[in-house]
């Protein structure tokens, strides 16, 4: 291969690579960060709570939601693009058979396939993963954050609890009004164990990738795992935190980047090595649409971000000609890995 294929993230070729996240924000730099050759460990939330994932919780109780750890899967894939077709394809619901009605109508097939694997593995999730990764030839291990069925709940500053991932995740959808701010983020149950793979991962980990993605819904709930919080803290890896390109409404309104760095700081109990901030212009017409969600590009405050985090990165790190607020992940991955100031 070239040798510029490579040179972004040269100085750590070999070397182990482990994000921490969930969402697309994760599965566009998995798909980038296959391309060159660290050795990627993936840990992914499990406190999905809608779409396939909740029905098929529901039918067969105790089930963890499997959302996130296909998409990290497919973000890894290498073995063509039927087989990340078929994991990524969603049946149709008809009228007849809505998603609450059983079959497989609005289930997504990738989750069905790793539902019959961890079924031929006599319920071990693990295992399954596994095998799904054999299936894909994905260039990295995915990895579940917990074993455990947990709820995240957001108690908000006028004494009421938010449960439940996705009303978490869209209620700011659900009302373009004022919200009350989210005050703590918790899990429930609290004590909920590490995957010990994971842990093992980030013991090892050369570097440790926070995001990109949004935070109280696929970053925070990871760090909510005591043991993965303590594993990072205790980690000699760097630790990057990619910051969000918008605040959400109903999460992060008016947050600037330092409030975001911040929080993944508060949730962590300790601190990142790098943060990786976006100040890169958006098309007028995208911003009039995150405007009418009542989203809008994070504030860059330089001075308070350099108190917090000693390593910060600001530049153009946003896709250009799109329709959505995207990081350009190849600009990315150098923001992350170069040693020089981008």
């Amino acid at each position: 291969m070239p040798e510029q294929y490579y040179r972004p993230g040269e100085r750590h070729v070999g070397k182990r690579v482990v994000t921490i996240g969930g969402g697309s924000g994760t599965f566009a730099l998995l798909s980038h960060l296959k391309k060159y050759p660290y050795n990627i460990s993936a840990i992914v939330t499990m406190s999905d709570s809608g779409g396939s994932s909740r029905r098929l919780m529901d039918e067969f109780r105790r089930q963890l939601p499997l959302g996130d750890l296909r998409m990290s899967l497919v973000a890894l894939a290498r073995n063509g693009a039927l087989w990340r077709e078929v994991f990524m394809h969603r049946f149709e619901s008809t009228d007849e058979q809505g998603e609450g009605k059983g079959g497989v109508g609005g289930h997504s097939l990738g989750n069905l396939i790793l539902k019959g694997l961890q079924d031929i593995n006599n319920g071990d999730l693990m295992l399954a993963i596994e095998d799904a990764q054999e299936l894909l030839n994905t260039a990295g291990r995915v990895l579940p954050v917990t074993l455990t069925q947990t709820t995240i709940c957001a108690d908000l500053e006028d004494g009421t609890t938010i449960c439940g991932e996705t009303e978490i995740d869209t209620r700011g959808k659900k009302n373009l009004g004022p919200l009350s701010p989210i005050v703590r983020l918790r899990m429930v149950p609290e004590d909920a164990p590490a995957c010990p793979q994971a842990i093992r991962a980030i013991r090892r980990a050369d570097v440790i990738i926070i995001g990109p993605g949004d935070l109280y819904t696929s970053l925070i709930p990871n760090l909510l795992v005591k043991d993965i919080a303590r594993a990072v803290r205790e980690s000699e890896a760097e630790k990057v935190y990619v910051c969000n390109l918008m605040t959400k409404h109903g999460e992060t309104d008016g947050y600037k980047a330092s409030d975001f760095v911040s929080e993944i700081h508060r949730y962590l109990g300790g601190r990142v090595d790098r943060v990786i901030v976006n100040d890169g212009p958006f098309p007028p017409e995208v911003l009039r649409t995150y405007a009418e969600e009542k989203s809008e590009p994070v504030a860059v405050d330089r001075a308070r971000l350099a108190k917090l985090v000693p390593n910060v990165v600001i530049g153009h790190f946003n896709l250009e000609d799109d329709m959505l607020a995207r990081h350009d992940p190849e600009r990315l991955v150098r923001a992350i890995f170069s040693s020089e100031p981008f």
